[in-house]
């Protein structure tokens, strides 16, 4: 009993051959039930050599740790991680877009107590308007904060695990592509007499002709560019794959490109943002123009230039399928033929994408 007449638990124990006294708690807010567990989880201690005081206070800093370990916290550490990995430009923004949305409901919140149910709460509100791959993807990346925390120590589970068959599953769709040459003469005919920005009119040509990726195009910077050795050299860091990219400079892509530096001449970038030198053009510039042509989103898409590129070289009989692949920086899945592929095809594709280039050109003019 306290001076005040206040009574709290205690219990009287010795330990090193010193007496000590461990605080449980006050009375009645503890009950004798649970004064008694305490107790008993402090002999337990005695009995494997552990000091229940310095036990309780070990308790306490890691309580007060991990109210500091918020979701937030740990989401920013993760990024940090990945753009010291070198992830590419687009995946970053991408985590960054997904930890904003995770922050606005449960950002401040110790990681250690965000539970399934807040976590699908989020998740619901992605659905509600009717972005089902948004949250899925979404539940992802919460996922890879939570495994990142686990690793790390400062979380025992991941809650998003048990959210796998909770979400609406979104219906897939390919890309829409224009694979018939008469439909593709006719786009490149209305690409060539685009009224928009004559930047975005070249964006959509280069990304016809040299079929790569419009994050890539989008992210090209100059000094990935040797016009004499006809090359651009794709890092690791902005492909897909995570593998460097060479693609061979047809004489109608130089042309492109020198007449783009013409327009160009400040900043890294091949095609800035209109808004500021030191940033590329917004993801939706390439497939916004192809709408103002009239091409609905279901008809052709910037992405679709890819498909258009290895239906009709497939299609041609010219041309070994895995030079095609190669072009498209699709990584084999046999070892042995990756192997073989990756040294094997740069004089086949150097010619294809110079056959390419002319049959698009011819389309054009026909």
């Amino acid at each position: 009993m306290k001076v005040s007449g206040a009574k709290s638990w205690r219990f009287k124990y010795r330990i090193d051959g010193k007496e000590k006294l461990l605080v449980i708690g006050d009375y009645p807010a503890v009950t004798l039930a649970k004064a008694r567990q305490a107790r008993d989880m402090a002999k337990a201690q005695l009995a494997d050599g552990i000091d229940p005081n310095e036990a309780k206070q070990e308790d306490k800093r890691i309580r007060l740790e991990a109210k500091g370990q918020t979701f937030a916290k740990i989401g920013e550490t993760f990024l940090a991680k990945q753009r010291k990995e070198g992830k590419s430009a687009a995946t970053l923004s991408k985590t960054e877009y997904h930890l904003k949305l995770a922050n606005q409901d449960f950002g401040r919140k110790p990681i250690t107590e965000i539970t399934a149910p807040m976590i699908l709460k989020t998740l619901r509100k992605v659905e509600a308007k009717g972005n089902y791959e948004t949250a899925h993807r979404l539940r992802a990346r919460i996922g890879s904060v939570f495994r990142y925390a686990v690793a790390s120590g400062i979380a025992e589970t991941d809650p998003t695990y048990a959210l796998r068959d909770a979400l609406i599953r979104p219906t897939r769709v390919h890309r829409a592509a224009i694979v018939e040459p008469k439909a593709l003469r006719r786009l490149m005919v209305e690409i060539d007499g685009f009224e928009g920005q004559a930047t975005t009119r070249i964006g959509l040509k280069l990304l016809a002709i040299l079929a790569q990726r419009p994050g890539e195009i989008r992210n090209a910077v100059w000094s990935e560019f040797d016009l004499e050795a006809r090359v651009w050299s794709i890092p690791a860091a902005k492909m897909k794959m995570r593998r460097d990219h060479n693609v061979p400079l047809p004489e109608q892509a130089i042309a492109l490109l020198k007449e783009l530096k013409l327009m160009n001449n400040r900043g890294d970038y091949l095609f800035p943002s209109l808004r500021t030198w030191t940033r590329p053009m917004s993801e939706n510039t390439l497939n916004a123009a192809l709408r103002r042509m009239g091409y609905a989103g279901d008809e052709m898409t910037a992405h679709g230039f890819r498909a258009s590129f290895s239906t009709l070289a497939n299609e041609s009989g010219i041309w070994n399928p895995d030079a095609i692949e190669r072009a498209l920086a699709h990584v084999e899945k046999n070892e042995v033929r990756r192997a073989y592929a990756r040294g094997e095809h740069w004089d086949e594709r150097v010619r294809l994408a110079d056959w390419w280039a002319g049959f698009l050109e011819a389309q054009q003019s026909g």
